[in-house]
């Protein structure tokens, strides 16, 4: 080969080996590019991940309080069971099975599966969360006996409570599994509440292994904060206890809802729904026969059936349902027409039955079909009459009534801090004389019991829109606040004075007219009752319809404090009015809350006869000694026993006894012993029932609309044939049996 050929032949061979090493150095630089630069972040990340374990330390929930911070929602300390199998010898197949079989003993596992488990190489596996304290101290106790110090852990783990079960369970909602807030206040206030995770931060060997718990960093918890709350625990209880009492005695068919708010700061005191569920099992129907009529269904079916009852149980039907308010929302009617001065309390009006508000157009009944005659317009509302209220919006026009419904809040959500509220359903503008009339009396459009009473504050307090919260401080551990509820009114809808004057038509509601059901003596209370169609728009009755009873009012009417709002959905008991079912739930709740709140008495000269007086201490007195003292009070003395001198008696000293009422005085051992039965005082007049508790030698308390000639006796507190001491008071509550809607 010719010289030149070889020199050409290494040339080139030496520009290809350039050329290759160029390019195996360019991917090599390219490389370490992608990898530093495009790469190098994700690469690290998942670095750090083969090296360490990373474990999230729950944080403790913030504690739900009432008003006077009694904790109706807590977390207390539960366990995480951790094993660390790799502390066990290969070999020690003995102490493997002990921890499996001890395992599966005391936290209720398989105890092959634990054994399994017990074969890894991990520091760090979780066995079982949300322990108990007494399961732990079984846990240390094994832990101890057994020598596994290293090989089985407990740690601190956080479980929700709700220590007086169902009670404001619409309210406060519950937690999942993992402490997230899923209803109520929880899942509104979960931010708040949740606090903020820690972290446990585990080493790894290399082959993957945990190493040692020594080999960890810990990052603590930042627990959540606490809400204190508008509702009192006592007035809650008052209102769930006559609540389910009504829903019993009515036989209600779709849960009944009550509201107690403060009309001056809208602060709810109370809300409550029933039925309603145990916060603590969330997820079992409380509904016996629900949950009956569910196991019957196909397998298909069930789990769709089963899903609509929960939602059904957990839903706040006072927030989240809309309903006609029927008549209770004549009292915004009334105060409409008084603020336009369209009309005063002397205004006439005759009811023939029924009114015809678009001539051409059919008339709308009147629920006297006879009519109520001429009447001014505090008798017309006395009387609840239809046609005056379809007057009465005629005379506004649909313009100024929409302007005032809008002003009145009911176009719009109150703003209530719980999940789920609803938008009322409601004819705009563009309503029709039609839609008027019937929208006058409370039909035709949906509201929420929360839009409800937040008006009805308005109409006590002197016309100011209120804030309606649940919700008043939001605050540490130490006690500091975090945040406060926002307190400030909204707008003034009506003046003070117009407030004022349909605050005493509607006192005289509850003293003399339709409302008398849920009069209590002493308190002044005004009120409206309700009853509205679920089915239909026109205000006439279906014999397949079904109704909401409702009583809504405040107290006391001449400086009010407290507004009641309370409706039953479909009952179908021995009536569905308002008056008759309602009613005597109102007045229940007001008697009980109103003392407890510290509501000034003020009792009329008629009042005051039904009030009673204080039973004499006769104790230790002669029988001649404690006849003088009984009598003097103007009550009336029955002696038991053969004995001279008092060593018991019945009502006790101090408990009020009726005017004209008996105390019974006891003069040995033996007389002590006897009882009375108690009569069945339902369905008679105050007289019969004055003559049977006579004649058992009993006392009554009456209360309700015991005044109204065509008043009988609805519910007593002992039961008939209940064995008592003689002289025991029974309280007897008298309802008005009314047809009015």
């Amino acid at each position: 080969m010719a010289k030149g050929t070889t020199v050409k032949m290494w040339r080139r061979t030496l520009i290809v080996l350039i050329v290759m090493v160029a390019l195996g150095f360019g991917l090599i630089v390219v490389s370490l590019i992608r990898l530093q630069l495009v790469d190098g972040a994700e690469l690290q990340k998942a670095a750090v991940d083969q090296q360490l374990r990373d474990t999230t330390i729950s944080a403790h929930r913030g504690t739900i309080y009432d008003r006077n911070m009694k904790p109706l929602a807590q977390s207390a300390t539960v366990w995480k069971v951790v094993l660390a199998p790799a502390y066990i010898e290969k070999d020690d197949e003995a102490l493997r099975r002990t921890v499996a079989n001890g395992m599966a003993e005391i936290l209720g596992l398989d105890a092959e599966d634990v054994y399994r488990r017990t074969e890894g190489t991990s520091y760090y596996d979780v066995l079982k969360t949300q322990v108990e304290t007494d399961v732990k101290d079984r846990l240390v106790q094994f832990i101890e006996e057994n020598k596994l110090g290293n090989t089985i852990q407990l740690q601190e783990d956080y479980k929700r409570y709700y220590p007086f079960g169902s009670f404001a369970s619409t309210i406060l909602g519950f937690t999942g599994t993992d402490g997230q807030g899923l209803a109520g206040l929880e899942a509104y206030y979960d931010r708040y509440l949740s606090g903020t995770a820690g972290r446990l931060v585990t080493a790894k060997n290399a082959v993957g292994t945990d190493m040692p718990f020594q080999y960890e960093q810990k990052v603590e918890a930042q627990d959540g904060y606490n809400l204190v709350l508008t509702i009192d625990e006592v007035v809650q209880h008052y209102l769930e206890q006559a609540l389910e009492e009504g829903v019993e005695n009515n036989k209600v068919q779709n849960r009944a809802s009550g509201i107690v708010m403060n009309v001056k700061t809208g602060e709810i005191v109370a809300m409550a729904v029933k039925g309603d569920y145990d916060p603590n099992n969330p997820f079992v129907i409380t509904d016996e026969e629900e949950r009956a009529r569910i196991a019957e269904l196909p397998e298909e079916e069930r789990q769709a059936a089963t899903t609509a009852a929960l939602e059904a149980q957990w839903r706040n039907k006072a927030v989240s349902d809309t309903y006609f308010p029927g008549s209770v929302f004549k009292m915004v009617t009334l105060s409409m027409a008084l603020e336009e001065n369209l009309v005063n309390e002397e205004t006439t009006f005759t009811c023939t039955g029924s009114y015809v508000p678009v001539p051409g157009e059919r008339a709308i009944n009147c629920h006297n079909t006879a009519g109520h005659g001429t009447q001014t317009l505090v008798q017309g509302t006395m009387n609840s009459c239809n046609p005056l209220f379809i007057y009465l919006g005629q005379l506004l026009g649909t313009e100024k009534f929409f302007d005032y419904f809008e002003a009145f809040g009911f176009t719009e959500k109150t703003g209530v801090d719980l999940p789920g509220e609803s938008q009322s359903i409601y004819h705009d503008r563009d309503m029709t004389l039609m839609d008027l009339a019937v929208e006058s009396f409370g039909q035709n459009f949906s509201i929420t019991p929360m839009q409800m009473i937040t008006a009805c504050a308005a109409i006590a307090n002197g016309g100011y829109i209120v804030q309606p919260h649940i919700v008043s401080q939001i605050v540490d551990n130490d006690g500091n606040i975090i945040q406060s509820a926002d307190t400030s009114v909204k707008r003034q809808v009506i003046s003070e004075e117009t407030s004022k004057r349909v605050s005493k038509i509607l006192q005289e509601n509850a003293t003399s007219g339709t409302a008398k059901n849920g009069y209590v003596a002493g308190y002044r209370i005004a009120g409206k009752t309700g009853t509205s169609e679920k089915i239909g728009v026109d205000g006439q009755v279906g014999s397949d319809d079904t109704y909401i009873a409702s009583y809504c009012g405040f107290a006391p009417a001449d400086d009010p404090q407290y507004a009641v709002l309370v409706f039953f959905d479909e009952p179908t008991g021995d009536s569905y009015y308002g008056g008759a079912v309602a009613g005597p739930v109102f007045a229940k709740v007001m008697e009980q809350i109103l003392p407890y709140l510290n509501v000034e008495t003020k009792y009329t000269q008629d009042e005051v006869g039904s009030i009673g007086v204080s039973a004499p201490n006769v104790i230790g007195k002669t029988i001649s000694e404690a006849t003088s003292e009984i009598t003097n009070q103007g009550l009336r003395i029955l002696v038991k026993g053969s004995g001279d001198t008092v060593i018991s008696q019945t009502p006790d000293p101090g408990s009020s006894v009726p005017t004209g009422g008996t105390v019974v005085v006891y003069t040995d051992e033996a007389s002590m012993t006897q009882t009375v039965a108690v009569p069945d005082f339902t369905n008679r007049r105050l007289s019969d029932v004055n003559y049977l508790a006579a004649q058992a030698g009993l006392n009554i308390r009456v209360t309700g609309a015991y005044n109204s000639s065509a008043a009988t006796a609805r519910t007593q507190d002992y039961a008939a044939g209940e064995q008592v001491k003689p002289g025991s008071t029974i309280t007897v509550n008298f309802v008005e049996e009314d047809r009015v809607r």
